[in-house]
């Protein structure tokens, strides 16, 4: 009986305890604790992980004659030590590596490069591996996911999408199985009561907006009783009800994070709300008299807008006219601030949110598109009246606006962990914030082959048609060749005329975009044959393998063309990393523009009313001119972008201090 009620306080404090996440370091706290975090980078240098991985390579090889029950006793011998050793005992971690590298070479017939054994080392150690891409992350993960999972405490790999969880995990799975572990994924398709099956498995592939939104729902279920302690106490109460059993979660353990520069930097701005809709009829047949009245104002005249901060401003006409029509407007929107907000609400939905750019329409609904990776999000609204005033601009019918339930932001819950890992192609422009939010230190792993990739140097125009006809020109060139070609570009509407134009040509392509999503994996997998065309936005399948096909690598390989830059010099680097994988011929280039957005957004008026002068500024002066805008512009949108992640933290610090007497780092309604 003892047992059993000791097995059930563990099972209680573990399944929602969490760690601290510690206020930011401040002024000479942080110049301090960001030379610390070069110090941690310098003990666990490049060099010391690769003598030690040659070292597990070695003894691996003395163990291609053991037999199956042989290596199966000896993972339950490592099982058993790790449940009882200290955290980090990393003397067990090295040696069960050795045998994990022979598993991986039985079950799955892939025998782990020295670079993929530094890796699981570095991921062990809580670092930041940056690999390149094609290096073999999944393989990586999964050695390192192997050896947490023998802890007996949950461990989740957090991957890009829905599609890697599922595929991943798949894959693995004969390799778990063999080291006596279950594994599962948790994806937007998986329902409310296979969840509680799935995350009771040792290991858990899913997305970070998957598990964060589960992790509300507990707390929600949970309410007061979010503690351990509390409901320890309330244990001893006859009448007390036991929370564990609705749980869906086992509790935060470790979390390996894949493509951690796009999970922890690019989409952590917007915090994760759990909500539900409520009848608003007030404020829907506001936003339906606003969008009439839009109709009817000009830019310029009633309204100005500045692009780089998305702001738009009311002349004095413009107020006047409104002040005109507010007779239209029911009850709490006759007031005069009130119509000026509702009408703001309606102008920023028709200057700033593009159709085939920002959402895109299906079913007569609205969907969001994720700016960062391309995909639809289905079950996501823009708050604040904000999708309610896309769908008047569209001529929908209006949906209920959502109240807010919960909410956390990427970086707080993710600070919860109690070990925290990642990986990815691109980390060295985020080092520093990624110690100093995460406590993350980057290392970067070499590649097991030379890159060889051919980076071409960028070529620029001053207009957008001249760009497309160079790029349309360059694809049928190369083409010739029978190289094939994957092109990126920035949207949806980009990608959809490009190939109507490639296809006037009497060549064919395939498009992967936030419509044209569900076959993307087999198309990427697909792109690197003999003369196929591929046409991707950003999504361009991270995560799947781009094999060169037969004859390929002889004609040089992958050809990758940008269209556009994108805010994050990351994001370019992401899509040219897609060509010249672990040491393939391939070549990347990118053909821009002076009317490409992110001149229009960050580059001053002034200069661009000049450069819409050919006579003054072509050929070189363009291309020399064009490539410092470049540089600047990129800068000025990463700093804005981490203007608003540091921002989203100082909400962050706020909410804790605010909450602090509940005892809670989360915002309930």
């Amino acid at each position: 009986m003892m047992n059993i009620q000791q097995n059930t306080i563990c099972k209680e404090y573990y399944q929602t305890s969490m760690k601290n996440a510690s206020n930011l370091h401040q002024g000479l706290d942080r110049f301090v604790y960001g030379a610390y975090g070069s110090f941690c980078r310098y003990i666990r240098s490049e060099k010391a992980l690769l003598k030690k991985a040659m070292i597990i390579v070695d003894a691996s090889e003395k163990l291609r004659g053991m037999t199956d029950n042989e290596l199966g006793n000896k993972f339950e011998s490592f099982r058993s030590s790790l449940r009882c050793s200290k955290q980090n005992d990393y003397e067990i971690q090295y040696n069960a590596l050795s045998y994990l590298v022979e598993a991986a070479d039985r079950c799955l017939g892939l025998r782990p490069f020295p670079v993929q054994i530094m890796g699981s080392m570095a991921l062990l150690h809580g670092f930041l591996a940056e690999m390149a891409t094609g290096e073999g992350k999944s393989l990586t993960a999964a050695l390192a996911a192997t050896i947490a999972g023998w802890s007996g405490k949950p461990c989740h790999i957090i991957t890009a999408n829905d599609y890697l969880a599922d595929r991943d995990s798949t894959i693995h799975t004969p390799f778990y199985n063999f080291c006596h572990l279950s594994v599962a994924s948790v994806t937007g398709e998986t329902s409310q009561q296979e969840r509680l099956y799935r995350y009771s498995n040792d290991i858990v592939y899913t997305t970070s907006k998957e598990i964060l939104a589960d992790f509300l729902r507990d707390r929600i279920k949970l309410g007061a009783c979010h503690h351990p302690g509390l409901r320890l106490i309330k244990a001893f109460k006859s009448n007390s009800t036991n929370h564990n059993d609705e749980l869906v979660m086992r509790g935060l353990g470790t979390a390996i994070v894949d493509e951690a520069d796009s999970v922890l930097i690019d989409e952590a701005v917007t915090p994760l709300i759990i909500s539900k809709p409520v009848q608003n009829k007030g404020l829907s047949q506001a936003i339906k008299i606003a969008q009439r009245i839009i109709t009817e104002i000009e830019q310029g005249i009633h309204y100005t807008f500045e692009l780089k901060n998305k702001e738009i401003r009311l002349t004095s006409k413009g107020k006047k006219r409104i002040k005109n029509a507010s007779k239209q407007f029911p009850g709490i929107w006759q007031g005069t601030f009130r119509q000026e907000e509702i009408i703001l609400l309606c102008l920023q939905a028709k200057e700033f949110f593009q159709r085939d750019r920002h959402y895109v329409i299906q079913e007569k609904k609205v969907v969001i598109v994720d700016e960062f990776t391309g995909r639809l999000m289905p079950n996501r609204k823009w708050s604040h009246g904000i999708h309610q005033a896309v769908e008047a601009k569209e001529g929908l019918e209006l949906t209920d606006p959502m109240v807010t339930l919960a909410r956390l932001s990427f970086q707080r819950f993710f600070r919860f962990f109690p070990k925290l890992s990642g990986m990815t192609g691109t980390a060295k422009e985020a080092t520093g914030e990624f110690w100093q939010i995460y406590k993350l230190p980057v290392i970067s792993i070499p590649t097991n082959r030379p890159c060889i990739r051919k980076q071409l140097p960028d070529q620029i125009f001053s207009t957008t048609s001249a760009k497309i006809s160079k790029v349309i020109q360059e694809i049928i060139n190369i083409n010739q060749s029978g190289r094939p070609i994957l092109v990126g570009t920035r949207n949806v509407e980009t990608s959809e005329l490009l190939s109507e134009y490639i296809r006037k040509t009497g060549l064919d392509c395939r498009i992967i975009n936030a419509v044209r999503h569900k076959e993307e994996a087999r198309i990427v997998s697909q792109a690197g044959e003999k003369g196929k065309i591929t046409i991707a936005t950003n999504m361009a399948g991270r995560g799947t393998d781009i094999k060169l096909g037969p004859g390929v690598e002889a004609l040089g390989g992958l050809h990758v063309i940008a269209t556009e830059r994108h805010e994050s010099a990351r994001i370019d680097r992401q899509l040219f990393g897609r060509s010249a994988r672990q040491g393939n011929a391939g070549s990347a280039q990118a053909f821009l523009c002076m009317e490409d957005e992110l001149i229009r957004r960050f580059v001053p008026q002034f200069i661009q009313k000049g450069l819409n002068i050919p006579s003054v500024y072509t050929g070189q002066k363009i291309r020399f001119i064009g490539k410092i805008l470049y540089s600047y512009s990129q800068k000025i949108a990463e700093r804005q972008a981490y203007y608003k992640r540091r921002n989203v933290l100082k909400n962050d610090k706020w909410l804790s201090e605010a909450l602090f007497f509940t005892g809670s780092d989360i915002q309930f309604s």
